[in-house]
C-alpha cells in the first residue's frame, strides 16, 4: 500500500482552485473530460477508471475502459472496487463514536490495551489516529511484501501485522513527528473489536454502512477474497516487492506494457487481510460519494465530536502549512476533505468540499502505471484540473 504522501503531495495544487472558484465548472465539460480520461488511460496502460463529480443536485459519473482484461468486459460505473486507505476514515469514525459513548478516551495510552509497544506508556489513541505515534508501518517491509507476492492467499491476523510494526525501532517520540503507518490503524481496529464485542466488519456495517444505506459497501472477513457483483478486476504491473522499491517497470518491459504487449497481473482475489482496518473495505463510486459527504458534512458523529475531528487537521510537514493535512483519521487537500486509497489492484480518491458543495470520486483498477505514474491521481492532475479549476 503506497503511503499517503505519495498521493497527497501531488493533490494540493489540484484541489486548491475549488474554493476560490465557488462551484467549479467541471460539470460543464463532460465530453471534453471524457476524451481526456480516455487518452490518459491509453497513454499509461490503465485498463479502466470511474470518475464521479457531484455538485449540488447535479451528478456526472462515467465509466471508462475495461474491467476484466481476460473477458474484455467493459467498466461499469456501478462496479465495486477495493477502496484501500479510504477505510482509515471508517476506522477513525467508529473510534470517535466509542469516545462519544465513553468507552474510550483520546488521551488513553496504548499500553492500556497492548503489551510490549515501544513508548506505549506515552502513545495516545489520538496519536494513532493522527499518524503521530512514531510506530513504523508493517506494509513498508520487504518481508511482508514478499509474502504478498509468494503467498497471495495468506490470511494475516491483526496481531501478526501489529507485531511486524512494533518490532521495528520507533521513528520518533510520540507526538513529535508525522509518519503514515498502517500499523496504527490495525491497532485501532483491534480496539474497536474489544470495545464493541463485534468483528470489525460487523461494527462498520452497524455503525456506518446501514445508517447510510450503503448496501454494497462492506469490510470483508479476513478469509474472504470476493467482491460483490458487479465488480472490476484489479491489476498490478511488476510485483509488490519491485513496486516497493520502484513502481516503474524496467525499460524493455515498460515499452511492451505501453504498447499493450505486456499485460498486468490480475490481483483481484489476493487476500486483503493484510490491509484490514487500514485499507480493506469495498465500495462503489456513488456509495463512496455518499459516505464522504457524511464523513465531512456530519451525521456519523455528534456535532461536538465532528467539530473536534475537523479542527484536528494539522500539516503533515510543518514547513508547508498550506500542504496536506492529517487529523483524526481524515485528510485535507486544499479545500477538499476525505482520503485516498492505494493498494495492489486499485487506486482511488474521495473528497468533499463543503464550501462549494463539490464531491469528487476517482478510481482506477491499476495501482501504478507501468511508467510509475499514479493512476487515479494522474487522471485528477491531468484531466480535472484543466476544466474549471485554474
Amino acid at each position: 500500500m503506497k503511503t499517503l504522501l505519495t498521493f497527497t503531495a501531488a493533490c494540493v495544487i489540484l484541489f486548491s482552485g475549488i474554493a476560490t472558484n465557488g462551484h467549479a465548472q467541471l460539470v460543464d465539460h463532460e465530453e471534453a473530460i471524457a476524451t481526456e480520461v480516455e487518452k490518459y488511460l491509453k497513454d499509461n496502460a490503465i485498463p479502466g477508471a470511474v470518475v464521479l463529480i457531484r455538485q449540488g443536485d447535479h451528478q456526472w459519473v462515467k465509466a471508462f475502459g475495461i474491467a476484466d482484461l481476460e473477458t474484455g468486459q467493459e467498466m461499469d460505473a456501478n462496479m465495486a472496487f477495493r477502496v484501500g486507505s479510504n477505510t482509515k476514515t471508517m476506522t477513525g469514525t467508529v473510534i470517535l463514536q466509542l469516545v462519544q459513548e465513553g468507552k474510550l478516551k483520546l488521551d488513553d495510552k496504548v499500553s492500556q490495551y497492548f503489551k510490549d509497544v515501544p513508548n506505549g506508556d506515552e502513545i495516545t489513541i489520538a496519536n494513532l489516529l493522527e499518524m503521530r505515534s512514531g510506530i513504523p508501518s508493517y506494509s513498508e517491509l520487504k518481508s511482508v511484501n514478499k509474502i504478498l507476492d509468494e503467498q497471495p492467499k495468506h490470511v494475516f491476523t491483526p496481531q501478526e501485522l501489529i507485531q511486524y510494526g512494533i518490532e521495528q525501532k520507533p521513528l520518533f517520540a510520540p507526538g513529535q513527528g508525522y509518519d503514515y503507518s498502517n500499523t496504527n490503524f490495525v491497532m485501532l481496529g483491534v480496539l474497536i473489536e474489544q470495545k464493541t464485542g463485534m468483528t470489525l466488519e460487523e461494527a462498520f456495517a452497524k455503525r456506518i454502512f446501514e445508517p447510510l444505506k450503503l448496501s454494497r459497501t462492506l469490510l470483508p472477513a479476513p478469509n474472504d477474497t470476493k467482491l460483490p457483483p458487479p465488480f472490476s478486476h484489479g491489476y498490478l504491473f511488476g510485483t509488490n516487492v519491485s513496486s516497493l522499491e520502484d513502481p516503474s517497470l524496467p525499460p524493455a518491459e515498460l515499452k511492451e506494457a505501453l504498447a499493450g504487449k505486456l499485460l498486468p497481473h490480475d490481483v483481484t482475489f489476493s487476500n486483503p487481510s493484510w490491509a484490514w482496518a487500514a485499507g480493506g473495505a469495498i465500495s462503489t463510486a456513488e456509495q463512496l460519494a455518499t459516505y464522504v459527504e457524511a464523513l465531512v458534512g456530519g451525521g456519523l458523529l455528534d456535532p461536538a465530536m465532528q467539530k473536534q475531528r475537523l479542527a484536528s487537521l494539522k500539516p503533515t510537514n510543518p514547513a508547508e502549512p498550506n500542504g496536506p493535512q492529517y487529523g483524526l483519521g481524515i485528510v485535507k487537500l486544499g479545500p477538499m476533505l476525505g482520503h485516498d486509497g492505494s493498494l495492489p489492484g486499485y487506486q482511488s480518491f474521495m473528497g468533499h468540499d463543503p464550501q462549494s458543495n463539490t464531491t469528487l470520486i476517482i478510481w482506477t483498477n491499476l495501482q501504478s502505471a507501468p511508467n510509475g505514474n499514479d493512476t487515479a491521481i494522474g487522471i485528477a492532475k491531468n484531466v480535472i484540473m484543466k476544466f474549471g479549476m485554474k
